[in-house]
Order: structure tokens, then C-alpha cells, then sequence
């Protein structure tokens, strides 16, 4: 498993994987890395003292994700990188959450003291799709429900019962309403076998290319393209 990466196209940063408590949710049919979850704390801090360690602040910006969401990192562990933050001279961060934790949103940005854009899996805008194949548990009535918690997302393309008109409503949604976005192309693991839908992938490859152009919409050709994982 890879824990730390430099990104040094779109918006450069450095990103560190860490291990956290279990996932609040924990059944979207697609993930398996709430794998990596555990309710040891030694193992929790070891890793983090470990990848948090190699963080040098050249960039400016830090991202950090855990298989879930921020607020389930041990406070321990937020606190250190509210720490690092601060002596390393990082003046932006960027995190993960779960819609569950919507209404600490805002307590999560405070805590950090520096600008921090929290990222939220919609996954797409349709509802049966959402909730009904991917099993996100996620529940809001409009784009603006979700623009006015945060201004960055993820969308996921390249499942079976996706169609062209709905990715073209979600990437259009994104484009619309959110400042940031990033868009994770369908890989089949261990709990989603037969989801993938290959001929959509490449149909999607091909007409949203120019999204490479983009500064604010990062696409994930392939779900380790960060660099870890």
C-alpha cells in the first residue's frame, strides 16, 4: 500500500493515505477501502506519525484521505496535522467526508485553521442510481442542496445502469455548481465484481477528454492515479 505521493499537475499538492476508525457507512457496494479501517489506535498513530512524517510543505497544499471520512481520524491525529499545517507553512487543505457529517462541515473547516475544502462522493446526481446500485445512503433534493455544504465533489463513471444522458447531467451538474471536481472512472475490486461497465468507460474517455484542460477538474483515469492506494 502506498501512503504518500507528490501531485505535481493540477492543483500540486502532497497527499498522504492514513488508516482511521471504521467508516460511518461503510455499504457502498463499490468500495473496499474500508478495508483498511481499523479500531487499533497504536496501528492508527503509527501510520499517521509515519506518512505525516514525510510531509515537507513544498506546495503549499496538503490532501489527506483515509478510506472514509476526516472526522473519523482520532483527534490525536487531526490535531497533528493541525500541527503540521501550521509549522510546515501548508495553506490549504484538502479532506474527505461522508454526507452523514454534514452539519460538521463547518467545525471541520474552523479546527483546521488554514482554508480546507472538503470533498464529498456523490457519486451522481441520480437518486436510484446513488442510492439504489451504489448503496451511498445519500439523500438530497437538489445540486444546491449539496453546493451550499461544499464546493467540491466527486463523481464516479463507468457503472452498469449509468447511461451517456446521465453522465452528461452529472458532468454538466458539476460544472454548473461546484468550484471543484473529480471524476473516478469505474475499477472493479473485491465487493464489485460485474459493475463495471467497459463500453461507457471508453465512450467517456473519448468525449470528456478536454476535461484534462480544466485546472479545477481532476479525472481519475485509473483509481490509484494519485499515487497511493
Amino acid at each position: 500500500m502506498k501512503r504518500y505521493a507528490r501531485i505535481t499537475g493540477k492543483l500540486p499538492r502532497e497527499i498522504v493515505l492514513l488508516r482511521s476508525l471504521p467508516c460511518i457507512w461503510g455499504r457502498c457496494t463499490f468500495c473496499d477501502y474500508i478495508a483498511d479501517n481499523t479500531t487499533d489506535l497504536e496501528v492508527i498513530q503509527q501510520v499517521a506519525d509515519e506518512q505525516l512524517g514525510r510531509v515537507s510543505g513544498e506546495f503549499g497544499r496538503l490532501e489527506v484521505i483515509n478510506s472514509g471520512s476526516i472526522q473519523e481520524l482520532p483527534r490525536r491525529v487531526r490535531e497533528q496535522i493541525r500541527d503540521l499545517l501550521a509549522s510546515r507553512g501548508i495553506g490549504e487543505f484538502i479532506c474527505e467526508s461522508y454526507w452523514a457529517y454534514r452539519e460538521r462541515f463547518e467545525e471541520t473547516r474552523s479546527f483546521f485553521n488554514v482554508p480546507t475544502r472538503i470533498k464529498l462522493g456523490v457519486e451522481t446526481f441520480d437518486d436510484a442510481l446513488r442510492n439504489g446500485v451504489l448503496g451511498k445512503g445519500l439523500h438530497f433534493d437538489t445540486p444546491q442542496d449539496v453546493a451550499r455544504l461544499t464546493d467540491s465533489i466527486c463523481l464516479l463513471v463507468g457503472f452498469r445502469g449509468q447511461t451517456r444522458d446521465t453522465v452528461e447531467r452529472d458532468v454538466d451538474t458539476l460544472l454548473r455548481h461546484f468550484r471543484y471536481g473529480c471524476i473516478n472512472l469505474f475499477t472493479p475490486n473485491s465487493r464489485s465484481a460485474g459493475l463495471m461497465d467497459p463500453e461507457l468507460k471508453q465512450w467517456f474517455a473519448e468525449a470528456y477528454r478536454f476535461l484534462e484542460e480544466l485546472p479545477t477538474v481532476e479525472v481519475l483515469w485509473e483509481n490509484t492515479a494519485y499515487g497511493v492506494g
